[in-house]
């Protein structure tokens, strides 16, 4: 199996537990994930299957957005309604107040993440040092955040909002950061991934899904293909001639493949041979070479013509 599943993963469960369900239901041992989630978060995950994970370099994760709700009243040692209250304030703010304090934190911020984090130090993520009892300084950082939207007030003090964001933001600092800048401690009662790159909520399956396709015998065909989160590298094609070299992973000439010529220096870009994805290469002088292969799994029959066949003149 070679693909990717988009997984709606369940709150409570860490990211690397569901690469260890999607293991046993594919039987694949190289399966991972792209855009690690909190454990208490919920929302969409890549999963990387077979020959998937080769794309990893590029897969576009850095546009992310989230459906989060901030509690105004007190803050906790892990930003959400999980942890232990720190701080307890009753200057609620009102509606307006909460969304002029947003706009302060759109653009690029300075954001420190919690200790709670899935940040990782020494290999160990926050969260589980935490855990532990460690306590260990997490430096700011610079983030994006696009936009928050806030869309309405909810029962004991909350507020419903979405944040689009670049990779590496933390919805729960973005919440202790609106109490702080209102006047109330807040802490984030709710998060939801819907976007993490091309992954949105309407391709995602949930695992009690994934689990009854695999009962069915129809897991594979949920397999998203694997150029499908690609589709922002240029592609180009090549001719037939070309195969045995595309086939070996050789070195392609550029001025043979078409739409390699406009390419830029170093630029990677999707090759295709008989319509079917063969991997990622990139321009190094007259020569397409190959950064990672990703071989179809029933390639094309190479004695079968078809309309758009090109030749050696063709491109010459």
């Amino acid at each position: 199996m070679n693909g990717f599943l988009n997984i709606l993963k369940p709150p409570g469960m860490t990211s690397a537990a569901v690469v260890a369900v999607v293991k046993r239901l594919t039987g694949e041992k190289r399966v991972g994930h792209a855009g690690t989630l909190d454990p208490e978060a919920a929302g969409v995950l890549p999963i990387m299957i077979g020959r998937a994970a080769r794309l990893f370099d590029y897969l576009v994760d850095k546009e992310k957005a989230y459906v989060a709700e901030c509690a105004f009243g007190a803050e906790t040692d892990t930003q959400d309604a999980t942890g232990v209250v720190t701080r307890e304030g009753t200057n609620y703010p009102d509606f307006a107040a909460v969304c002029a304090a947003a706009k302060q934190l759109e653009g690029d911020i300075l954001q420190r993440p919690g200790m709670y984090s899935a940040i990782k130090q020494g290999g160990v993520p926050m969260y589980e040092r935490a855990r532990r009892g460690e306590s260990v300084e997490v430096p700011q950082r610079q983030v994006h955040v696009e936009s928050i939207t806030l869309h309405e007030e909810r029962p004991n003090h909350g507020v419903l909002m979405t944040v689009r964001c670049g990779r590496g933001t933390y919805i729960r600092s973005i919440c202790e950061d609106l109490g702080r800048l209102t006047g109330c401690p807040a802490h984030m009662r709710f998060l939801l991934r819907s976007k993490s790159g091309v992954f949105t909520l309407d391709t995602a399956i949930t695992l009690e899904e994934a689990a009854a396709h695999k009962e069915a015998g129809t897991l594979a065909d949920n397999l998203l293909p694997l150029d499908w989160p690609i589709q922002h590298i240029c592609r180009v094609n090549a001719p037939e001639w070309l195969a045995k070299q595309v086939i070996n992973g050789v070195k392609l000439p550029v001025k043979r493949v078409r739409g390699a010529a406009e390419v830029a220096e170093g630029q990677p870009v999707r090759v295709y041979l008989r319509g079917q994805f063969w991997g990622i290469a990139a321009r190094e002088g007259d020569m397409l070479v190959w950064k990672c292969q990703t071989p179809p799994d029933h390639p094309a029959d190479p004695n079968e013509k078809t309309a758009e066949e090109d030749s050696h003149e063709d491109l010459a």
